[in-house]
């Protein structure tokens, strides 16, 4: 498959949630969860840029690192379905894509073990804001495994995207500069 075609399949993908991102006028909870990550830049930029820091790290790194972020936000959200407070969740999700675009863009190399911890912390927050914001007529359940689906299709377009790059450090470094500064201005208001 060509990179072209790949890129316009995850587009398509993307727009029935975009177009329906509106949190409470589903009742279908798998709708409502796939579309919830879609819905916000800093969900999305932060779920590529885990993505793009396994793709650098290389190895298992490629599938156990988002692997644990997918897990780690399923827990986030049945904490926020449940009402448990998490503080400064808002915070803490722009706090995770600078974080994520400093490890991309200063190629930090880490054990996959370490780096499945960094990305699980940040996961916790963002699986809270998708928990808390599941809609009142939604079933939980779908709704978990619709932002999980919609989680592993962004991861997939970060270690795609580089990967299809001819110049992959320099357009993971580029990610990288972009991601933090993205998460500066996501941290300023």
């Amino acid at each position: 498959m060509n990179f072209r075609r790949f890129a316009a399949t995850l587009v398509a993908m993307a727009l029935p949630g975009i177009a329906h991102a509106h949190v409470g006028l589903h009742t279908d909870g798998a709708l409502a969860g796939f579309s919830h990550p879609f819905s916000g830049l800093d969900h999305i930029l932060a779920m590529v840029a885990v993505g793009f820091w396994a793709l650098t790290l290389g190895g298992n790194a490629r599938w156990i690192v988002p692997l644990a972020f997918v897990t780690v936000m399923a827990v986030g959200g049945a904490l926020g379905i449940y009402g448990l407070a998490l503080p400064t969740v808002e915070t803490g999700i722009a706090l995770t894509v600078a974080l994520l675009g400093l490890l991309v863009a200063f190629e930090v190399k880490v054990s996959t073990s370490v780096a499945a911890t960094v990305v699980g912390t940040c996961a916790l927050f963002h699986g809270h804001a998708h928990g808390t914001e599941l809609p009142a007529m939604a079933h939980a359940g779908g709704y978990v495994a619709g932002f999980m689906a919609a989680t592993v299709i962004l991861h997939l377009t970060g270690l795609a995207l580089l990967r299809f790059g001819s110049a992959q450090r320099v357009a993971a470094r580029t990610a990288g500069v972009a991601l933090t500064l993205a998460g500066a201005v996501l941290l300023a208001g």
